[in-house]
């Protein structure tokens, strides 16, 4: 059985020391570095690519949340604080768990089962593209003060407005600062399906195909949201389906 691989990015040096000590003691989990700040953690994880994550939630100059807004594709994430006001919110982002230091040895030990069950059946044996993101990772997306950790298979449909691109998933609708191209360039053709120059679908959130003007496609979306395929994009949905 392939290891898990983790990453630490926390600022301080005792709570970093303590937690490699906990994971030590863990024999499905290897831990293949730490950073001392979001920057030096951002490029540490693009570099590795980890499994799990654990993750400060206040660092100087940019927090923890901060970092997983700069990541394309989020690792699981593990939550470490010594304030537990975050508690609460850091679940809302759909964080695996939150861990208050000094850190609890048997909570910890409850967390890494968690996380065996979560990874350890996902961790061998893949061979997707690796510039691909798979449709059981996850994203962070924030909108103002409000953030989530999204499963890509759970997001409907990206859109264009203006500058920004709007995304639905289980009844949110955030913007992100992306282009449609640069999110599209990321995702797997085969499920997500650019229905027209502002638009991106899940096809597996396709509730209904109706066949509308001029050799046209309607969509209508499991979530409700109606979708206009051009004529030539509507020829190669047809293709895609073998309508």
């Amino acid at each position: 059985m392939n290891k898990i691989k983790a990453v630490i990015v926390e600022d301080s040096r005792l709570a970093r020391n303590e937690l490699k000590e906990l994971i030590s003691c863990q024999e499905s989990i290897s831990l293949v570095g730490e950073a001392e700040n979001v920057d030096e953690g951002y490029d540490l994880i693009q570099k590795i690519k980890p499994e799990l994550l654990f993750l400060d939630i206040n660092m100087p100059e940019k927090d923890g949340f901060e970092l997983l807004e700069m990541l394309d594709e989020v690792p699981l994430v593990v939550f470490t604080t010594a304030f537990d006001e975050f508690a609460i919110k850091s679940f809302e982002y759909n964080a695996l768990d939150y861990l208050l230091k000094p850190i609890n040895p048997k909570r910890f030990g409850e967390s890494i089962s968690k996380i065996k069950k979560r990874l350890i059946p996902k961790s061998e044996g893949k061979g997707s593209n690796q510039n691909l993101l798979e449709l059981d990772k996850q994203i962070f997306i924030k909108d103002g003060e409000k953030c989530w950790l999204v499963k890509v298979e759970n997001i409907s449909l990206f859109e264009t407005v203006g500058n920004y691109t709007r995304v639905y998933f289980d009844g949110n609708r955030p913007l992100i600062y992306k282009s449609l191209t640069q999110i599209e360039e990321k995702l797997p053709n085969k499920v997500f399906f650019r229905a027209n120059r502002q638009q991106l679908l899940n096809i597996n959130h396709v509730e209904k195909v109706v066949s509308w003007f001029n050799g046209k496609l309607k969509i209508e979306m499991q979530s409700g949201e109606e979708v206009e395929i051009s004529r030539r994009q509507s020829y190669l949905f047809k293709e895609q389906l073998s309508f």
